[in-house]
């Protein structure tokens, strides 16, 4: 039985601001190096799922859509869930706008009021770093999918562990602050395990931090120095973010 959450956590509070809302698409995916997040995050998840078309598919902590109306436009039936009202007012604005047809609903990744194996598909996408009981999340997304279950999440071997650890201090002593957590591969694994999924394949984008490279805003500076930074075998250690997808055992 999944346990209920406290509604004060930044998690929620934060992310029901409408400006927040508003401004979210622009800071997260705006200059050249979110542009590169944004169509790497296509790529990897276009690659990790195959076929598309006509799958039900589940996008839960959808934010503004980006994810659930990539799946769309690409012939998908996607069910797309936020505990945010102001979040999905501007996913629905976006869908509107370019006529592409998505179910949002309100929802929280705790506790996804779908019966078990609803979808054949479930993604959450910079959900699971921030959220209460990640563990309990992980288990949902198993709970209601039937094949392949997709996450991502900041490793705690990236530069992002000083940047979480300083956060969460911040946090301890009433700064206000999105005090999100790193995880351990292993972490991530046995937690899957638990539901009876194994990982099938992992992509990690980043040496360097993320904000490093929107502060050099130079998409070149990235590609040059992230390409030596992987041929030297770093990004395979301390890459970050790292997404996954990862698949039902055939005895679950």
């Amino acid at each position: 039985m999944t346990e209920p959450v406290e509604r004060n956590h930044y998690s929620y509070t934060t992310y029901a601001d409408p400006e927040t809302a508003r401004t979210f698409e622009a800071r997260r995916f705006g200059g050249p190096i979110g542009e590169l997040v944004a169509s790497t995050q296509a790529r990897v998840l276009v690659s990790f799922i195959g076929a598309i078309g006509g799958r039900k598919i589940l996008d839960v902590g959808t934010g503004t859509g980006r994810a659930a109306l990539l799946l769309a436009r690409e012939g998908a039936n996607v069910t797309a869930v936020d505990a945010s009202s102001a979040m999905l007012a501007e996913a629905r604005r976006r869908a509107t706008e370019e006529g592409t047809g998505v179910q949002f609903l309100v929802g929280d990744a705790h506790a996804l009021d779908f019966p078990d194996r609803s979808f054949e598909v479930a993604l959450s996408l910079r959900v699971i770093m921030h959220t209460p009981r990640w563990e309990q999340c992980i288990a949902e997304l198993c709970r209601v999918t039937e094949h392949l279950v997709i996450i991502d999440y900041p490793s705690a071997t990236s530069v992002a562990a000083l940047e979480s650890m300083a956060r969460r201090l911040a946090h301890a002593i009433g700064i206000k602050t999105e005090a999100y957590r790193v995880f351990t591969d292993r972490a991530i694994a046995k937690a899957f395990d638990r539901s009876g999924f194994r990982i099938r394949s992992v992509h990690r984008q980043f040496v360097l931090p993320i904000a490093f490279h929107k502060a050099i805003c130079s998409r070149r500076f990235t590609d040059v120095t992230e390409g030596a930074l992987g041929r030297a075998g770093l990004l395979r250690v301390f890459g970050s973010p790292v997404t996954l997808v990862a698949e039902r055992c055939a005895s679950s």
